[in-house]
């Protein structure tokens, strides 16, 4: 790999412990691409591992506007003196890189991906549009305009129901929940809704676990929507349980879902790296996507092909001007992310009153956050880690006022 040009993990809103930033830092800075980053402060993961070439504090909140994000960039690339690759870890910043990439464009090398794409495919509504019209799979769902609409809605689908901040920057902004949410009567829905009039939620179709499987895939396109490099996966557990981000999963084959992703993405004419969420259904046997996010994904290093090369080298290689090696997927490989996975094994087999899984992980796992050639990052994860378990811990017996 010529590793001349350097690259910038790209970041918008408060995500310290984003552990897809601490895998695309390590996936280029071991293939000797200097990597630089945006952090909150000098003492996140990513801010101490060994394969950063330098850090930018920029504790951004998504509240800020664009005008003051991209001048934010601009300054940054100056700073790097060169063209930089520019890496989205989130939602936000990718639909700000696409939607600035003009101005952007004399410090920043970027896919191109059509200027709104990525904000409809981030926000859930807009992505049940892209499905109904290319006439891909996905749960019911609606997105209600008042409360009125809300709790018609909710009679439509029926509870239990999923509930999803609706926009990409709604999460950061003005959050109507936390985490993709299951919601299971009127009073648990209401509660969650407060006194918003116009609630900012996706109401979706709830699947039940035990006539699902969740599977996920992980592309890289180059222009025009051309599929450069396609994984799939097995998503094993998450956190929050059964709803959360990946903890455990498993790179496994299955082909007909990896067309079924590339062909859409050619459709839609999407280039860039992509993680996409989707959940079989036995009672159809249908594939339904049920999330697009027009970034790199928290467990994209689940994935690699036989030479070794992830969504991420994928990129940096094809908008560098350079040949992406072909090899087919390699299978077998599991990911862990281990504190969480521990309590998600946990309290899912409490509520199931049964024995929890074994959750050690095997030899070559990829894990997270620790690696023996990077051991600082989990070092700082755990400190981090521990200090938002004694906050949740602690709270009940904090003084109000």
């Amino acid at each position: 790999m010529n590793h001349d040009v350097p690259a910038l993990l790209v970041k918008v809103g408060p995500s310290p412990q984003n552990h897809g930033c601490l895998g695309a830092l390590r996936s280029l800075g071991r293939a000797g691409v200097p990597v630089y980053a945006m952090v909150e402060d000098r003492f996140t993961p990513c801010a101490v591992s060994r394969h950063l070439a330098d850090r930018f504090v920029v504790p951004t909140t998504g509240l800020e506007e664009p005008r003051t994000l991209v001048s934010a960039l601009l300054r940054l690339g100056r700073t790097i003196g060169r063209r930089t690759v520019a890496v989205p870890t989130d939602d936000e910043s990718a639909v700000l890189l696409a939607e600035h990439a003009e101005a952007l464009a004399e410090w920043f090398v970027l896919p191109p991906v059509p200027s709104a794409l990525p904000r409809a495919l981030a926000s859930k509504e807009g992505l049940r549009r892209v499905c109904t019209e290319h006439h891909v799979p996905t749960p019911r769902a609606h997105a209600p305009a008042d409360r009125t609409q809300l709790l018609a809605y909710a009679r439509d689908l029926g509870y239990p129901l999923v509930l999803k901040n609706l926009e990409a920057y709604t999460r950061v902004r003005s959050p109507v929940v936390t985490h993709t949410t299951v919601v299971h009567n009127e009073d648990e829905l209401l509660a969650l809704i407060g006194p918003r009039e116009t609630p900012s939620v996706l109401m979706q179709e709830y699947i039940p676990p035990a006539d699902a499987e969740d599977w996920i895939t992980h592309l890289y396109c180059g222009a025009r929507g051309a599929p450069r490099a396609v994984f799939t996966g097995y998503k094993v557990r998450s956190w929050p349980v059964r709803s959360g981000a990946t903890t455990r999963a498993w790179a496994r084959p299955n082909p007909g879902l990896a067309r079924l992703a590339a062909e859409l993405c050619r459709r839609i004419g999407y280039s860039g790296v992509a993680d996409l969420d989707w959940r079989f259904d036995r009672r159809d046997g249908l594939y339904k996507l049920v999330d697009f996010n027009p970034r790199i994904g928290a467990q994209f290093r689940l994935f690699e092909s036989g030479q070794g090369v992830d969504v991420v080298r994928a990129m940096y290689l094809d908008l560098t001007g350079q040949q992406i090696p072909r090899a087919e997927q390699t299978y077998g490989r599991m990911f862990v992310v281990g504190q969480l996975d521990l309590l998600s094994a946990t309290i899912d087999a409490w509520q199931e009153r049964r024995v929890p899984p074994a959750v050690l992980p095997r030899r070559g796992t990829e894990r997270a956050w620790l690696s023996w050639d990077d051991p600082w990052p989990a070092v700082a994860e755990s400190v981090r880690f521990g200090g938002t378990v004694g906050r949740r811990l602690t709270k009940p017996l904090r003084p109000h006022g």
